[in-house]
Formats: structure tokens, sequence, C-alpha cells
């Protein structure tokens, strides 16, 4: 591709509002342009790249035995209402009506449709097992897009949904997709981790989440570095201590903390480590109120928490209600003296803890010296209900735990009968008995994939983008082209060479200064670079440069097309 017949459009700055590093490279290198809030083009040099990210998932699809097909993005109402998800999916859904008034909505995912597809056509368990995928634009209408096509509310997704006999063949079908995730994002160039993770409101048993490991993730992942665990830290195991309960070895006190309502502040003022205090959290399940307890220095697990079948769902208690309930303020509530009516729950830490500091139930105090049997009853019931943190044991025995930020670009589930249940896609078994179809779900976020793959490659030129997905593989920058015809020559040659080879390549032939031309070709991430000047054309050399070395190096002008290709592995 000649640059003079095709559409640079890269800008010196990121506009004010960009705010994570891919975001504004996105914008600077012209690859997306703002539309509305997380709507976005994606301009020419941008649908390279992510045609590209396209072709490895539907190459390693396809390899895997899925069949692609491609649904609506609109989807009528019946379907989410049959599913119970239409009430359920909150205000992200987009729905409208049309000129009928009938209700319809943006697709956000397609389990629904998917499975109108399978209770119409699969009537017999020799049709079975079968995957289809697709890769097609979805729309949730997130409250607050942000970080560019990261949190995006239009977007292109790659989503699989699979159909079984039995929970066996799901489970290897689930295993095939593991796989097959490992092999795309492994040919995608990433650093990357699979992860065990909550199913959320897609459902189902079990699922596994693929990360891309940055910095900036909004995601933090727990990972032992001495076995394959890993988890989302939302559904990391926090293990009970190894040590049991000691016995107390203080006298319970009340002592006064005006105005310090926070845990470290408590611990500060009582020259106390963190680790001695314990925070209580009043949450509310319908009309019963309950006290749930974690230490200090940990945070409660809401996702854990919400999973307790006596809590589903519940919700943080209102400082009215706290006031009413306890007759104290917030900040200074405790399980000391509390009233058999209101449940205790306590992490499983806590409840191995002793000689603690809680509040009192009396603003401006704490209790000192707290222990369980002696001061406050035993808990009502004891769970893990807090996040992990660095340092705690592996939950497979192998070590401790490490954490990380990632970036979620993958998702696979066991949706199991969920769905099929709900809207009767059965089949008749080997025995003629009708059966509902056991499912399996897998997503990719595509657009992310882009976002997620410059958070882990760049620098401070711009982009540096892994050879699979780069939008031109070699770039080659003839200085002075509209001036010097050996210039020209050479670069002519150099270029129909590659390209006859097979490469994507681009030549820069505009009309600009060379360090425009070089600042522009780092930014947009070409992983390779050719520079053709006069003066090294008279020593019969020209210049290469790997965008991730710091300078270039003199290669032969009769040797460069093929030194480049050994780069290449062509």
């Amino acid at each position: 591709m000649r640059a003079t017949q095709y559409f640079l459009a890269t800008l010196k700055e990121a506009p004010s509002d960009a705010e994570i590093v891919s975001h504004k490279l996105m914008l600077r290198a012209g690859l997306i342009k703002r539309l509305a809030g997380g709507i976005y083009t994606w301009m020419p040099l941008g649908l390279r790249i992510l045609r590209k990210v396209e072709n490895i998932i539907r190459e390693e699809m396809n390899r895997a035995g899925a069949v692609e097909l491609l649904m609506p993005a609109v989807v009528p109402a019946e379907l989410w209402q049959e599913t119970g998800r239409w009430e359920l999916y909150g205000p992200e859904l987009l729905r409208f009506k049309d000129r009928h008034r009938r209700d319809f909505v943006i697709g956000p995912t397609h389990e629904e449709v998917i499975t109108d597809v399978a209770r119409r056509e699969i009537k017999s368990y020799r049709q079975l097992p079968l995957h289809l995928y697709q890769i097609q634009t979805k729309f949730r209408d997130e409250i607050r897009p942000r970080f560019g096509v990261m949190r995006g509310r239009e977007f292109l997704m790659k989503d699989g949904y699979s159909f079984h006999c039995s929970f066996e063949d799901l489970q290897r079908e689930y295993q095939n997709m593991h796989d097959t995730y490992t092999r795309i994002f492994t040919r995608l160039g990433l650093s990357f981790r699979a992860v065990a993770a909550d199913t959320g409101s897609i459902g189902g048993t079990g699922s596994h989440e693929f990360h891309v490991l940055a910095d900036s993730g909004e995601d933090a992942i727990a990972f032992c570095q001495d076995s394959d665990y890993a988890a989302n830290v939302e559904l990391a195991e926090g293990l009970a201590p190894a040590q049991a309960r000691i016995g107390h070895t203080q006298q319970l006190q009340k002592v006064p903390t005006p105005g310090k309502i926070r845990c470290e502040d408590v611990a500060e003022l009582l020259e106390l480590p963190l680790t001695k205090t314990v925070k209580a959290i009043a949450v509310m399940h319908h009309d019963q109120f309950f006290l749930l307890l974690i230490r200090g220095d940990h945070t409660l697990n809401e996702i854990k928490a919400s999973k307790l079948p006596f809590l589903n769902p519940f919700r943080f208690a209102s400082d009215e209600e706290i006031e009413r309930i306890l007759q104290c303020r917030p900040g200074y509530i405790g399980p000391v003296g509390i009233v058999q009516g209101i449940p205790i729950v306590a992490d499983r830490t806590v409840a191995q803890m002793s000689d603690f500091v809680c509040g009192a139930n009396e603003a401006g105090y704490h209790l000192s010296g707290v222990n369980w049997g002696r001061d406050l009853r035993e808990p009502d019931y004891v769970f893990d209900i807090r996040n992990v943190v660095e340092g705690d044991p592996s939950p497979d025995g192998k070590g401790s735990l490490s954490i990380c930020r990632g970036i979620e670009v993958g998702h696979i589930f066991q949706l199991r009968t969920k769905y099929s249940e709900a809207m009767k896609a059965t089949f008749l078994d080997e025995s003629g008995q009708p059966r509902a179809m056991e499912m399996g779900c897998y997503g990719i976020g595509v657009t992310r994939i882009v976002g997620a793959a410059i958070e882990q490659n760049h620098d401070e030129r711009g982009i540096v983008f892994p050879r699979a997905i780069a939008p031109f593989e070699v770039a080659i920058a003839p200085v002075g082209y509209g001036k010097s015809q050996s210039v020209r020559n050479a670069a002519d040659a150099l270029y129909d060479e590659l390209e006859s080879a097979g490469i994507d390549v681009l030549m820069d032939d505009r009309d600009e200064r060379p360090g425009v031309m070089f600042a522009d070709l780092e930014l947009i991430g070409v992983p390779h670079r050719v520079t053709i000047g006069e003066r090294s054309l008279k020593e019969g050399m020209v210049e290469y440069q790997d965008r991730r070395d710091a300078g270039a190096v003199k290669v032969s002008l009769a040797e460069i097309c093929a030194f480049v290709r050994e780069r290449l592995g062509t």
C-alpha cells in the first residue's frame, strides 16, 4: 500500500478527554474517530488491525470445528421475556419500539436468538453436538462509557454457542474452547492468563476469563507463581488461617475514638496493627438486617456474599436503618451486644481472631480485647466473604497468591440448561425421550483486543503492535522520494519485491520531512522499517530498524529483501 493512495490521519496530541494510553494512541494514530459517547468510527488503519484480529479468531474457530453464521442485531423482546432477562438485564439493554409499537432490543449478547435457532432446527441427538459462532456488532448502553474501545457502547464481538446431548460432552467442548482461545491469544502475540471467574448475568455453572496482563486493567487477578492456579479476585477463595483461634490474653475495654470511623484511623490511634481490627458492614436482605464482619485490612467481596442463599439478594443498609436498628451512627457499629434476631456473618479470618478491636455501638467509642464466646456470641455463619490479598495462601495449597491487573478479552461459560429449559429447546435422546440441550457460550471482545494489545505494547513514541495484528508488517521510508530518482527507483523495487513475497508493506511516498515520516510510522506501530536515503545508497546500503530497537543497522541494498524476510520468518 502506498501512503499517497491510503488514508493516514495522525495527530500530534490526543484529545483532552482521552484517559488511558490505548485511547490516546488510537486517536493519535487515527485508528478510530469518536462519533458519540462510547461509539467510534473505525478508520481504514484501525479497520486493517480489526480485520487481522478477526481473521485469526475465525481461522482458529473453524479449526476447532465451529461453524460460522450471522444473527440479527435487532431482537424481538419476546425472546428475552421467555428467559426472564427482559426484566433482569437492566438499563444496559437498549430497548425500542418499531412503527407497530412492538418491543425490540439491540442485542448485547445472543443466547436467546441462538437457542431459538436450535429449538427450531435440532430435533434428534443425531444432530448433536453443534457449535455455531458469529462475529457481529453488539450494543450495551453503558452508563458511563470510557477508555475508548475498552468500555464502549458499540463493539465487535465473537460469540459462539454449543449444544450437546450430555454434560460430559459440554465439558469436552469447553476444554476445546479453552485450548482454542489459548491458541488465538498466543497467535495475537499477547501476554495473557486464563482465570476461573464468576458467571455473572450470563448464568451457568463454570466459567473462565482470558485476561491480557496490563497495569491499566480494570480487573484484579489472583495467581500462584508456583502452580497453574489463577482466578479473578471476585472468585478466588480466601482460606481460613492455618492456625486455630488462640485464647484471650486481654480484658474487654471501651476506648474513646472520637471522629475515628475507619479501621485505619482507629488502629493508628490505638497503636495497633490493622490486622487486629474488625469492620462491621450492615446489609439488608429484604427486611432482615445482617451484620457482616471482615478484618480491617480486608475488603468485602460482594459477589461471594451475594451467593450466600440467605443473603441473595442483599443491599447495604442505609444510615437511617443502621441508626434505627442499632441506635448508633455508622462508623462505630460492632457485633458486641447484638441481639439474637440480627444474624452475624463472619469471614473465615475473623472467626479465628482473638483480642480484636471493633465498634462499640456508641458514637465516639470502640472496644478492644474483644473475644468470641466471652464478649459476644459465636457468629451465626462463617463463610469466605472477602477479597484475597497479596501473600494469601493459594487455594490449591502450592504456594502463595500474587495479584496483578488484567483486561478481560475473552470469557467461556458452561451454560448448562439455563436457556434451553426456559425456551424449551429439547431433543429426542436415543430412547426417544425429550431432553433439554446442554449449552456452552464462548465470547471474545474483538474491538477490546486492539485496545488491550496497545495497553500491553507501547512506548514513548507510540504503539508497538505484535506483528500478527500490525496494520502493516513493514514500512519503507524513502527520504526524498519525490526529489531523488535513485531513492525512488530503490524504494519502488523493494516495495514490489516485498509485495510479491506476500508481505504487508506500506510505502510512505508522501512529500513529508523525514522526522514527520518516522514519527508517524512509529506512532502507528509498524514492526519493521527500512529507510532509503541518497547518502546511504551511494554506499549500496539502506537502514533497517525494528520498532522495539533504539537504533538502526545498515544492510546492503542487494540483501535487504532477504534480510527483512528472515526477520519476518517468511
